[in-house]
């Protein structure tokens, strides 16, 4: 692989030849600024955010409200918008949805898309309070949401909350989560989107939404580290508390006030992920993010081209609707962990296979089959030069 420009690492080491196509899972490598701002953090500021007055204390503090602000500048949140910090998207989902106050009676929709960090947390309130969980409807062939259906879903059962992948993580389809969540608007239901592949990427405003909360992935689209997620509580509706701790503040008291944000944020904030995802955020992302996306988009349509000429290639929608770079697809005779045990040890290729932490997806997709699907998802520092190598590897796998 030839080294990297405008500011892209190149591979070191055993890695140098490696060609990368599971930035779903996780972007890689970074920005050049991302691993800077974090060795500078961890050299010179990395101390406890909120529990000092000393400068580096106070350095850490400006640092967090800085990138809290910056997560508000992508999404575009209404008024008096927060955002939480938490250390994953996977924590974000479980404060979120275990901080909301259930009931037998509720009902629950979520999209087939959802990823585990939604339905285990979900399965497990579902166990304790007895509520409802719906899926809502979708066209079987291209798999878009049914807003007809939808519409009469919640006028059979009304919602009480609405929970909506933005971006799949297995088939890159880009749901539209603002028509959605109008419709469950006069049934005032709690409305979560799960923003975890798509922070970053895809262009989001919340202003004059219904949407309660927007969760993110500091490590995906955002090209931020490991170690940092969230969410933006986007309305002002109160969560119940289900982490306790030190917080740095009011310590003689054993109730800690979810009055500040810093009361859902106990123990020792991770300063050095948050200093990679403001950079992340200032270098990269807000510039570029629009591009970032047509130029996925353009990728992966190149690449669906050269994979739809090879007849022993099925490829899973969406193939023609929005969708960000992600593409699903099997080998026919091959099980997908073979396909991609072959792809990186013959050919020096990575890509995911199985099924993604996506349950209720593949029933549409028809893929046990295959044990799950073969997913390629592009990055920011994808290639078409790569591209080309992987659809040429995938024709002499289907050939034998």
């Amino acid at each position: 692989m030839n080294d990297r420009e405008n500011g892209w690492p190149c591979y070191g080491g055993d890695m140098k030849d490696l060609i990368y196509f599971d930035n779903a899972s996780t972007t890689f490598p970074k920005p050049e600024p991302v691993y800077r701002a974090m060795e500078e953090a961890g050299r010179h500021f990395a101390v406890n955010v909120g529990r000092g007055a000393y400068r580096l204390a106070r350095e850490a503090f400006r640092l967090t409200e800085d990138t809290r602000e910056e997560i508000l500048h992508l999404v575009q949140g209404n008024y008096g918008a927060e955002t939480v910090f938490t250390p994953s998207a996977t924590i974000a989902c479980n404060q979120v949805l275990g901080g909301l106050e259930w009931k037998r009676a509720d009902v629950v929709y979520v999209t087939p898309f959802e990823h585990n960090a939604v339905i285990r947390v979900l399965h497990h309130l579902q166990k304790q309070y007895g509520f409802e969980v719906e899926e809502l409807a979708v066209h079987q062939e291209s798999l878009e949401m049914d807003r007809e259906k939808i519409r009469y879903q919640f006028l059979r059962k009304p919602p009480a909350a609405l929970i909506m992948n933005h971006v799949s993580n297995v088939t890159g389809a880009i749901l539209p989560w603002q028509d959605i969540a109008k419709l469950a608007e006069e049934y005032k239901a709690a409305v979560i989107v799960d923003g975890s592949q798509a922070l970053g990427l895809v262009p989001v405003c919340l202003k004059h939404t219904n949407v309660d909360f927007y969760i993110f992935a500091g490590h995906k689209a955002l090209c931020g580290p490991l170690g940092i997620g969230g969410y933006v509580n986007n309305s002002g509706r109160k969560l119940k508390q289900i982490l306790f701790g030190g917080t740095g503040s009011d310590s003689l008291n054993p109730e800690v006030s979810p009055e500040d944000v810093r009361g859902y944020e106990p123990g020792s904030m991770n300063i050095t992920a948050i200093a990679g995802l403001e950079a992340a955020i200032k270098e990269s992302v807000r510039s570029a993010a629009e591009e970032r996306l047509r130029e996925e988009q353009r990728l992966r349509e190149g690449l669906l081209e050269k994979l739809n000429r090879i007849p022993e290639i099925q490829l899973y929608p969406p193939l023609h609707s929005a969708a960000a770079g992600i593409v699903s697809l099997n080998v026919e005779g091959y099980q997908a962990e073979e396909v991609g045990i072959l792809l990186d040890e013959k050919y020096g290729i990575a890509v995911r296979t199985g099924y993604h932490c996506a349950p209720l997806i593949h029933k549409y997709l028809k893929d046990k089959e295959y044990g799950g699907t073969v997913r390629v998802s592009l990055g920011p520092f994808t290639t078409e030069a790569e591209l080309d190598v992987l659809a040429e590897a995938l024709e002499e796998i289907a050939a034998g």
